[in-house]
């Protein structure tokens, strides 16, 4: 072929390619970023294994008419004047509170809610256990039969919703003024970015993110702040902190009395927090090469001038556990001795079952945000928030809708709440090859994860580690934060802690009802399947947080006075809370 036409032929691929991602991203915008054909084929493949599959239609055939009969025999019981209206024919589960006020027992509601419950355990059944069906297509399927099941929940309406209807007339109304008042306020608030309702309450560095320290260390992706001590001597070993970059680091110092930065410095430890920069579409370029280079290296070579000849105990949360890891394995090979220990708390180094946050997960779905990063730079926050929100669609959406706009309550905001709805950007290159290394191809656990053009292996870390999962864990499921036993070959203390992915973390001493249970597992101790660890490991009451300062302890030495605040020769740059975390 000529070179003219070569050239020829290449401009049109790239303009073929530009017209698609054009194309592609338009259609992120429509659909809320997820991929129609994504959600097709996985409808599609559910559908047509099913219609192959005569003795699961014969199944669920048999199951809806004995759930009529049940619903049927339901009514005749609830019509007859001695039936019991506390009876029911299917119970939920335990952690479903949609119906646990005593006003559902009531007709005609108790119908309602029985029939719902039913309906719902009819498609659990219809979406799962269908042979042929790829099984990332099923769980997709389950997952949206139930968003839209939720939806149609009676609960969410308020003529099919008892307690609403008795605080209606017991108020005349005036709850659904309320509530009227609270929906436009958020909608005015949404369009105008503004923070949500009652946030403001909890501003950093006033509020929130108020432990005492500077900020030592400035580049374009992270500040470093270093507390202030509050003991006379100090652990040598400091702490630090790297928490992931989808979130404000000030989930670790939140409120003064629920702080792990405070609860650390009054332990005699000198902490360092790496406080991520909230990115805009300049940084669309920035990688996870410069997430380890200015990120956690970066702090760890500022560490190493304020406390020359200290190792670190560094300490990892979410996806900064994940590039703690993947820093770690590369000091191994590379033989760098500066960490004295490992602590990974709700991180995963292995993908392959990463929980309902995967259903989003796929080479379509993958490409469309692609498609749309491309224009935009950046993967947005509210993306991010949306796709928690449907994890958790009952806690977060409609059980809030229903409080406050159908019953006119107003929850109040928390500390917790006020940081969840902080969010952050992640820039298009590093969103992108995060998905594909970890979600997607799971090049970490598989030994393909390159650090300086070379692969490394989780297996070559050969320090203590400390690993906390969390029961209902969204996010990271704690049986996946568990496989650290298959990867990792050291000595090894687990603890799974109660609470989900945050307020399991966010679990300071004092803290009613908090639990956890802890194990040792000592090299060359044989594997235990995360079931059997669970059911043999006691239950110990409070928090794993004085667990894991005793940990420390252990593997420190003796108390010396505090190092400097700052590195020798350069002036603090400003007071924590620092410059990047009040970005929005």
């Amino acid at each position: 072929m000529p070179p003219s036409s070569n050239g020829r032929t290449i401009d049109s691929r790239a303009a073929a390619r530009a017209t698609d991602q054009y194309f592609h991203a338009s259609q992120a915008r429509a659909f809320a970023s997820l991929s129609p054909a994504s959600l097709s084929l996985a409808w599609l493949d559910w559908a047509l294994h099913l219609a192959a599959s005569p003795g699961k239609q014969t199944e669920l055939l048999r199951l809806a008419a004995s759930h009529q009969g049940e619903l049927a025999h339901y009514l005749y019981d609830c019509l007859r004047a001695s039936g019991d209206p506390s009876r029911v024919c299917v119970t939920p589960p335990e952690t479903d509170r949609r119906f646990s006020d005593p006003a559902w027992c009531r007709w005609p509601y108790n119908l309602l809610h029985q029939g719902f419950l039913l309906t719902q355990a009819w498609w659990e059944e219809a979406t799962s256990d269908l042979h042929g069906t790829d099984p990332h297509h099923l769980q997709q399927v389950s997952f949206w039969a139930r968003q839209w099941l939720d939806m149609m929940s009676p609960g969410n309406q308020l003529w099919t919703n008892p307690v609403a209807l008795d605080r209606t007339v017991r108020e005349g109304g005036m709850n659904l003024l309320r509530g009227g008042g609270y929906l436009l306020e958020d909608i005015v608030r949404h369009q105008a970015e503004m923070p949500v309702a009652g946030a403001d309450k909890f501003r950093v560095g006033r509020d929130v993110a108020v432990t005492p320290g500077k900020v030592v260390l400035r580049n374009r992706l992270i500040e470093l702040i270093q507390y202030a001590p509050t003991t006379e001597t100090v652990r040598p070993e400091p702490v630090l902190l790297v928490p992931a970059w989808i979130m404000k680091y000030y989930i670790l110092d939140l409120s003064p009395h629920n702080s792990l930065v405070r609860f650390l410095r009054d332990q005699g430890y000198t902490v360092y927090c790496i406080s991520w920069k909230n990115p805009t579409d300049e940084d669309a370029d920035l990688g996870m090469d410069d997430y380890l280079r200015d990120g956690f290296f970066a702090a760890l070579d500022a560490i190493g001038r304020i406390q020359p000849k200290h190792r670190v105990h560094a300490t990892g949360y979410c996806l900064g556990g994940t590039l703690l890891a993947v820093a770690a394995a590369a000091m191994a090979r590379d033989g760098d001795k500066r960490l004295a220990s490992i602590s990974l708390f709700t991180a995963q180094v292995d993908f392959s079952e990463p929980g309902e946050i995967g259903l989003f997960i796929d080479e379509a779905q993958v490409h469309m945000l692609e498609a749309q990063m491309g224009r935009r730079g950046y993967f947005s926050a509210e993306q991010m928030a949306g796709a928690f929100q449907m994890l958790r669609s009952y806690d977060l959406l409609w059980s809030r809708a229903i409080h406050e706009y159908l019953l006119g309550e107003r929850r109040p905001m928390n500390d917790l709440m006020a940081w969840n709805a902080d969010a952050t950007r992640m820039p298009a290159r590093m969103h992108s090859q995060y998905l594909r290394r970890l979600y997607l191809n799971n090049d970490l656990s598989a030994g393909r994860y390159p650090v300086g053009g070379r692969p490394v292996s989780v297996g070559d870390i050969r320090l203590p580690m400390f690993a906390v999962g969390t029961v209902t864990d969204h996010v990271a499921p704690w049986r996946s934060v568990y496989k650290l036993h298959q990867f990792f070959p050291g000595e090894l203390s687990f603890v799974l802690t109660s609470g989900g992915h945050n307020a399991g973390i966010v679990n300071e001493p004092g803290h009613p009802r908090r639990q956890y249970r802890i194990r040792v597992r000592q090299p060359g101790d044989p594997f235990l399947p995360p079931d059997e660890w669970m059911a043999s490991t006691p239950v110990n009451d409070g928090s794993w947080w004085t667990a894991w300062s005793q940990w420390l302890a252990e593997r420190s030495g003796e108390p010396e006075a505090p190092p400097p605040l700052g590195i020798p020769g350069r002036p603090a740059l400003e007071d924590a809370p620092g410059r990047y975390v009040r970005e929005t």
